[in-house]
């Protein structure tokens, strides 16, 4: 059975998938900031927040590292209509992303947090720095510098990620690739191209995060 290419499609299609790239990009930048802000502010509470914070937080950490994100999407989307509560699809997306994303990017705050020499944090009181104060200018600017690797990885998985929440229905650039594949029957072609569309995503924003993590942390210690 012999299988010629035709990508004579694409030039009809390239609408719908410039709008999925572009809710593709909508879902992780909405994603990674609020993820970022959730995951700075839980490995902080984790480690001098009160017992039942500290607790808390961890069984939301293992509840989600040990579960599929598709699970979870599901769960947001189709469980929580059981008990009254509805939500948008690109909102339950960015929900569910969100909740992901600050789960596993906690544990990496947190190791930057942990890679702190505490002399650092007595220096800082000894100079009668108040304990937000240390924390947001001392201790977090170094932290971040060591993990920026780690949590850039974990924004690009994330934005890889992103395809699944094609199953509920939002726009992103996997459900436009399934709608085009079944207008014009041409599979391979059709996730050829969008695979590379992922693939040029997933670099450029490698290199926008590393190069915003160099401006941000040369500012910083400046």
């Amino acid at each position: 059975m012999s299988y010629s290419l035709d990508f004579g499609w694409l030039e009809g299609a390239l609408g719908a998938i410039a709008r999925g790239a572009a809710m593709t990009v909508f879902l992780i930048v909405v994603t990674t900031l609020a993820g970022t802000v959730i995951s700075v502010l839980a490995a902080a509470g984790r480690r001098s927040g009160p017992l039942w914070l500290k607790r808390a937080i961890t069984v939301y950490v293992e509840v989600i590292r040990n579960t599929p994100f598709l699970v979870q999407l599901f769960f947001i989307f189709f469980g929580l209509p059981a008990i009254g509560i509805r939500l948008d699809p690109i909102f339950a997306a960015i929900l569910a992303m969100t909740l992901n994303m600050a789960a596993y990017t906690t544990e990496i705050v947190g190791a930057g947090l942990d890679a702190v020499p505490k002399g650092q944090r007595e220096a800082a009181f000894a100079l009668g720095l108040r304990p937000r104060q240390v924390f947001f200018k001392i201790v977090l600017p170094q932290a971040l510098k060591v993990i920026f690797p780690a949590l850039t990885s974990q924004i690009v998985i994330m934005m890889l990620e992103s395809s699944v929440v094609s199953q509920i229905a939002v726009s992103e650039l996997t459900y436009e690739a399934d709608m085009l594949q079944a207008r014009t029957f041409r599979p391979f072609e059709t996730y050829f191209v969008v695979a590379m569309i992922y693939l040029g995503l997933s670099i450029a924003l490698r290199r926008l995060l590393v190069g915003i993590g160099r401006r941000t942390l040369s500012a910083g210690v400046s």
